[in-house]
């Protein structure tokens, strides 16, 4: 029986969290946990998640949880499940769940490790496009253009200068066994990667884009939607990493306008027509190597 919203698990692992209405990131950690069920033992570093997942006297989570360091997300994993495997313990899924900045500025060198040990291990990235927990400040995976708190805009410069750090392609230098794009805005395909990924031996990572309300300029019931929009107007794309292989999960028919994805958000509406034009350039180019490179596999839609 596929994955999906009617057959998914009615049990919840993560829940009565004090997250921002329309959290994202809350989200995703929700769908992956009720895909993976009570056996996942989850470690999460200081970030969004564990600031409104363990607030005492209230733990929001229904399995076994941990906060671990910032840098030490992946390093906790190797830990947890070396030491459950030397007590005999079988059947578990120790996942990490990390913000973009504990992932691809703070935590990069643990994950890196993990991944050249091959450590059996799942490491899920929210990717909300800044470190939203302590004031909106720019990341690596901070897009072109945005403004954050540490790249504000004005006359002269319009937000952060730097293009989007490519994680999804820097773990699968790696040679890692498995990894993945997603989106919460295409919840199907996230559930069909986390449980697959749930089934192979060795480091896997899915990285997910998960907006956040507050730091991105929009109204609190406008995340899934966004989600799904960036990955119609071609900024992000879905896709998998296996056996040395880049396969596409999704591929839009056609590009919807990315200015109309840009201008909806706080965070983009200083851009210029200039700006716009400059990343659908990026875009396309972008593009032009993922069609020569990347498989599409259709019936994974």
């Amino acid at each position: 029986m596929s994955l999906n919203a009617k057959t998914l698990s009615e049990d919840e692992f993560f829940y009565g969290h004090k997250a921002c209405a329309g959290c994202g990131g809350s989200l995703a950690v929700r769908i992956a946990l009720k895909v993976l069920g009570e056996r996942a033992v989850a470690v999460l570093p200081a970030g969004c998640m564990s600031a409104v997942g363990f607030n005492f006297p209230q733990l929001c989570f229904g399995n076994n949880a941990i906060i671990s360091t910032f840098a030490g997300t992946a390093s906790m994993l190797t830990g947890i499940e070396a030491g459950l495997r030397a007590q005999g313990v079988k059947d578990f899924q120790a996942v990490g769940f990390a913000g973009d900045g504990g992932t691809a500025d703070i935590g990069l060198q643990a994950l890196s490790g993990a991944i050249d040990r091959n450590d059996d291990i799942l490491y899920v990235c929210y990717d909300n496009e800044a470190y939203m927990n302590t004031g909106v400040q720019k990341s690596s995976l901070t897009p072109f253009g945005a403004w954050t708190s540490t790249t504000p805009a004005g006359k002269n410069i319009r937000g952060n200068l730097r293009p989007k750090k490519n994680m999804f392609e820097i773990v699968a230098a790696h040679g890692i066994p498995y990894a993945a794009t997603a989106s919460v805005g295409y919840l199907n395909d996230f559930m069909t990667k986390v449980e697959k990924a749930s089934k192979i031996r060795g480091t896997k990572y899915i990285h997910i884009i998960a907006p956040c309300p507050t730091g991105w300029g929009i109204a609190a019931d406008e995340t899934v939607e966004i989600a799904k929009e960036v990955v119609d107007c071609g900024l992000w794309y879905l896709a998998e990493y296996e056996k040395g292989e880049f396969t596409l999960t999704h591929r839009p028919k056609d590009f919807s306008d990315p200015a109309e994805y840009l201008k909806k958000q706080g965070r983009f509406r200083h851009l210029t027509d200039g700006d716009i034009e400059l990343i659908r350039r990026s875009r396309d180019e972008k593009w032009k190597t993922i069609d020569n490179t990347f498989k599409f596999n259709q019936e994974e839609l």
